[in-house]
């Protein structure tokens, strides 16, 4: 986390990540293309890095998808979402470079303007086997431009988070037009069934991973927490919560993560203010509430980040009863100190 903005660096990590990032995609072309010219040697080459280079992207666009609810359903994964932006930009630099061997092959040679051509060449909108299917898959790429110029944290500051992250969300739109754009352009260039089933396996893995993490996010906002004295509501069991992790409940609309250390109960709200990450999926380290999204830290009892940071979640009252934590729902104003509950008196 940073508290002011920087030119984008490089740790230890980031290099080992792209070191292995870039060697799979190159990885991934020279196949690609060694595998191309073996099965179709008559393919002219613009044609094979068009075929190599928009493959790779819709491949990792696939994965980028993937990770967030692998995540979700699995904490190992989260190495993965640490540096998913770099997945992001990869896979648009892949899809312009795609798009220019295509507009280069298909539209540069003829007297109109390549861009015009491309927008105006066909209007057989009505025709599975004649639809314009490049007009798709250049309403993505510009999709995918907007998400990759804007993935620095300067713009997720200036847009703030709901609406930055509500703008990253038409990756969805750039996935389902990409989709199209494959499908229709397999449907007029290709008979190949492993193809097919390749498209189809890969869009069954997206929707079934995102159903099964909404399946398991369901349960938590489902559950039910009886209210009691005082306004305060039964939130879970002191066992339930690991130490030096949390019980993530959902009260009045609002998920709440609830944290045991050191012989301590503090509660505070599960969303970070980075990027919206689930706070409650996260450890104590170092004595703080650290985001397992970006590292993003809050003290427990007050929800505010150590100094010189300013960022600050709301903070809840809680209570210990017999083996159960109470929660007062209520949310406090963000910052606010809350003394912890002390585990050995309750």
């Amino acid at each position: 986390m940073s508290h002011n903005y920087t030119a984008i660096s490089w740790n230890a990590q980031k290099r080992v990540y792209d070191l292995v990032l870039v060697s799979g995609l190159v990885f991934y072309l020279v196949t690609f293309l060694l595998l191309s010219v073996w099965l179709h040697p008559t393919a002219t080459a613009e044609t094979l890095l068009i075929r190599a280079l928009g493959s790779c992207a819709f491949l990792l666009l696939n994965v980028v998808l993937c990770i967030g609810p692998l995540c979700r359903l699995d904490s190992r994964f989260l190495p993965l979402l640490y540096n998913r932006r770099h997945l992001g930009v990869c896979t648009f630099l892949l899809g312009l470079a795609h798009g220019a061997f295509s507009l280069f092959q298909f539209h540069a040679l003829g007297d109109a303007d390549p861009f015009v051509s491309l927008l105006t060449a066909n209007h057989d909108f009505a025709s599975l086997a004649d639809f314009p299917f490049q007009g798709l898959g250049f309403l993505a790429l510009l999709i995918l431009f907007l998400m990759a110029a804007t993935s620095h944290d300067f713009w997720l500051r200036n847009l703030t988070p709901p609406v930055w992250k509500t703008l990253h969300l038409l990756v969805y739109v750039a996935y389902a037009l990409l989709v199209a754009h494959v499908t229709l352009g397999l449907l007029q260039s290709e008979r190949s069934p492993w193809l097919v089933a390749a498209m189809a396996v890969s869009l069954a893995l997206v929707l079934f991973l995102h159903l099964a993490a909404a399946l398991k996010e369901r349960r938590v906002d489902e559950a039910s927490h009886p209210t009691r004295e005082s306004n305060f509501i039964v939130a879970c069991q002191l066992n339930e919560i690991p130490e030096k992790c949390a019980k993530v409940i959902s009260v009045q609309g609002e998920r709440v993560a609830i944290f045991k250390y050191d012989g301590k109960i503090s509660a505070l709200s599960n969303v970070c203010r980075h990027q919206n990450g689930p706070l409650g999926e996260g450890r104590i380290i170092d004595g703080c509430v650290t985001c397992p999204w970006h590292g993003f830290q809050y003290q427990p009892e007050s929800g505010a980040s150590p100094p010189p940071f300013t960022e600050k979640v709301s903070t809840f009252r809680t209570k210990l009863v017999d083996g159960a934590v109470w929660l007062d729902p209520k949310p406090l104003p963000p910052g606010t100190r809350v003394d912890p509950c002390l585990i050995q008196s309750a």
